[in-house]
Order: C-alpha cells, then structure tokens, then sequence
C-alpha cells in the first residue's frame, strides 16, 4: 500500500468566512476543499501548508498551530493518507490562480451556510470544519 503525507490549512477571516477551493482533474467532478496538497521531500508539513496556500490561492500566510491529523486508508486506491491540519493567517499576498498543477477552477471565501451545502473533496471534513469555526466565534465573542 502507498503512502501519502500532506498539509491543508484552515484559513479563516474576520467575517468567519472559509478560504476554500474548487478542485478537479479535469475528467473529474469539481468539488471544494480547503488549500491543500502533498508533502515534498526535505519539507517540514507547516512548510507544505504555507506552500500549497501559496499556490492554490495566491495568499501568503503563516501557521498558527497544528489542530489536527487525519489518517485514512482508501482501500479502493491501495493508498494511505496523513493530513496534517493547521490554522493559518493570511498575512499577505492576493487571490490569484496560480496552481502549477492546473486543479484549481475557483477561490472563494465560504460561508458557514455555505460550508454545510457544498459538494467537498473530502465530506469527512464537513463537521469539523464546521464546528471549528463555529467555537472560533464563540470564543471571539467572549473577547470582543
């Protein structure tokens, strides 16, 4: 079985919106997910996620803490997987499409509304990123 090592970064900003993107091969459906992608060989995974924001989004950002490690095995792709998901701040840059890899069709700010009806790449992230960020704004509310 293959193995396979990545980052996603969860972006959130001041409106509680989601930097989310919609991704596809392009004999594929096209569905959303947060900027992700595969760890190079000598990179740290904080370093996969910044890079991956970097070219999914055009965004530059910086990690705030690692929340989270998803592993899952696809059976039906002889294939294991270890996300690693970070907060991240976006500190600069602008939206731009620059995907060398030529999957990315869209780049938009999500709402928590739109989150719960969108077609995701990985549905199994639906809840969490849902109730991340719902708790961020609770918290944010208490300090505000």
């Amino acid at each position: 079985m293959q193995k396979w090592f990545g980052s996603s970064g969860v972006c959130i900003n001041e409106n509680g919106q989601l930097l989310m993107v919609l991704q596809g091969k392009p004999e594929e459906k096209k569905t959303w997910s947060i900027p992700s992608g595969g760890k190079e060989h000598d990179e740290t995974f904080e370093e996969c996620c910044i890079r991956e924001i970097e070219e999914e989004t055009g965004y530059s950002g910086e990690i705030i803490e690692e929340i989270k490690v998803k592993r899952k095995t696809y059976e039906h792709l002889n294939i294991t997987a270890e996300a690693h998901y970070f907060i991240v701040k976006i500190v600069g840059g602008k939206r731009n499409f620059q995907d060398p890899d030529n999957l990315i069709y869209d780049i938009a700010w999500k709402t928590l509304d739109e989150i719960k009806n969108l077609e995701l790449t990985f549905p199994e992230d639906r809840d969490f990123l849902i109730n991340y960020i719902t708790k961020v704004f609770k918290l944010n509310s208490l300090f505000n």
